[in-house]
Order: C-alpha cells, then structure tokens, then sequence
C-alpha cells in the first residue's frame, strides 16, 4: 500500500493515516493476514500509534490478526504505574486482551552490572519473549525511522563497525518492527489529530542519557544541515546491512574451510584482518566478546609466541597452540 494522498479533496482521517502506516510496514515484512501478534506498548506516542493503526486495520477487517497487548513496568519512576494502567485502559477499550507485568529495573541493573538502558532492554525483551512463545506470536515494536537514525549514530560514536552501522533491523527472529520506515513527528501529529492520548515519559527528554542528546540535539542540527538526513541514515544503514551480510557469509565460507575435525581452527595463513574479526565473532557465537578480546585473540594467533589463553567473558576463553586456536 503507497502512502496515501493527503491533498486530495477528500483526505484520508488521521486513523486511517496510522493503520496505513502500520499496514505499509506489515506488508514489507510479509505478516500473514491471520498472525498473533504481540504488541509492545509503553504507552508513548510511538507505541500508541502502532496499537491505534493495527486495531483499525482489525476493527475494520482488513486484516485478521490476534492482538494482545504487553507492557512493562520498569517501576523506574514514582508514576510509572500510571503509564500501565493507562495502557490497560487504552487496549480495554478496544477490546483487546492485555499483559501488564512491573519488574524493579534499577535493581536488575545493580545485580548485573549494566546500565538502566541495557537491564530494562533485557527485561522488555524477555518478558515479550514469554508472552509470544505462549502462542507463537510475533513480537511487534514502534521503532521508528527517527529511532533508527538514533541508533546508527550512537553507534558510529562509539567506534561500531558495519554491525553497529545497520541500525535497527526490520526483523530479528520473531521480533517486527512495522513502523520503522516512519518518522516521529508524523506519528504524533497523527494521533493529536485523531484526538489519541499518549503519555510522555521524562526520563526520554533526560540529558544525562547520550540517546537523548542524539535525539534533541544531533539529529535537528543534521536534519538543519542537510534536510532529510534522518531518511538518509536509513539508506545507510540498509546499504550497511547488506554489505555486513554479505561479509557474514564469506567469513562463514572461510570458517568451514579453516575449522578442523576437532573444532580447532587454523591459523597458519591468516586471513585478512578484518575477515578474520569476522571469522571469530561467528566461530564465538553470541554474546560476542569486547572487541578487545577479538584483538587480542587475534595478536595471539598470529604471534609466535604459542601456549597463550584469552579471556572472552561470559565463562568462556580460547587457547592458542601453534597457530590453532581452540574455543571452551
């Protein structure tokens, strides 16, 4: 479905303007007319969009699909239970069933060492992944183009290669992402015409987080000098991604040349650098190791210094002996 034409004499409603959007995105990731369909819903502009747009494609049958809602509380701030039972309210209204769990995000990321960002992500994530294998549901979020562009350049910022450079994928396994090829302020202004709530959340306007500066300040002045940077990002970053696919399956060739009976690989004629990056992040698997490790396991391998062990994290190292190394 093309976008719809807004200057016609009879413009299409702004409800019909998010289900269009989100029946684009499901038609470019080729969802069944039938599918369940988990949504992750916070209860922001994004997200509200998303549940708006697919229960109007539902309502008005032109799509079967079987929508639940999920939301999770990261119990992050003294409201945040407003936000859930603003969410609960929003999808009972449109008689759809809704999940709504609170998990105490701050005390996850004390336990684990990482960051509020990575432990709520971990949680979210985990809880959608229950709830769909619950019903083999697909995953949908409400990542938009703008929050694509976002990601590419915080990765850029930190010294990613092209893995970092593809930014949000459209789909990773089950998850979906159906509005990626949206911007933001065309969402919001699409529900505020509608006359649809949402909520703001804070801690997204917060300066002490790098994606917030990225958002409020970067991405207006790259889109002030150079109108439409957020749409080239995107091309960017899809240019990236098959590029990075592409090396993927060299590096996969070139392991299963170089991987011996006994799961050692050799490296008596090393390939190039960057192939043989690529060759241990696939041979190590997930999660992958601090590129340092890499380096490092790299150094070894092609020293002649033999009997060396790398430390790789998460339990697990890789010895080198005369130029075979071995991953435990």
């Amino acid at each position: 479905m093309g976008r719809p034409d807004t200057h016609s004499e009879n413009p299409p409603s702004a409800a019909n303007l998010l289900a269009a959007a989100v029946d684009r995105g499901a038609r470019n990731l080729a969802f069944s007319d039938d599918a369940t369909i988990v949504l992750a819903v916070s209860g922001g502009a994004d997200s509200m969009a998303l549940l708006h747009g697919a229960a109007h494609l539902v309502r008005t049958d032109a799509r079967a699909w079987q929508l639940m809602i999920a939301h999770l509380d990261h119990a992050l701030r003294n409201d945040s239970a407003d936000d859930a039972a603003f969410v609960a309210e929003a999808a009972g209204s449109l008689g759809l069933p809704v999940e709504v769990r609170r998990t105490d995000v701050a005390a996850l990321a004390r336990e684990t060492g990482r960051s509020l960002e990575e432990a709520g992500r971990d949680a979210r994530y985990a809880f959608l992944e229950q709830l769909a294998d619950a019903s083999e549901a697909l995953i949908a979020t409400a990542h938009t183009a703008d929050d694509a562009a976002e990601t590419v350049l915080i990765n850029l910022l930190r010294g990613s290669g092209l893995a970092g450079a593809r930014g949000i994928p459209a789909r990773h396994g089950r998850v979906v992402r159906p509005l990626l090829g949206e911007r933001r302020g065309e969402l919001r202004h699409w529900l505020d015409d509608a006359g649809l709530a949402y909520r703001d959340d804070p801690s997204n306007v917060d300066p002490a987080f790098l994606r917030n500066r990225v958002r409020a300040e970067l991405v207006p002045l790259l889109e002030e000098l150079r109108p439409g940077a957020v749409e080239g990002l995107a091309r960017f970053a899809r240019l990236a991604a098959d590029d990075d696919k592409l090396l993927d399956a060299v590096a996969a060739a070139e392991l299963g040349r170089r991987r011996a009976p006994d799961r050692t690989i050799d490296w008596h004629d090393p390939p190039a650098r960057s192939l043989g990056r690529r060759v241990l992040r696939l041979a190590l698997g997930e999660p992958a190791p601090a590129a340092e490790r890499i380096e490092a396991l790299l150094d070894a391998a092609e020293g002649t210094r033999g009997g060396v062990r790398i430390e790789l994290g998460g339990g697990r190292q890789a010895s080198v002996t005369e130029r075979r190394i071995r991953i435990a």
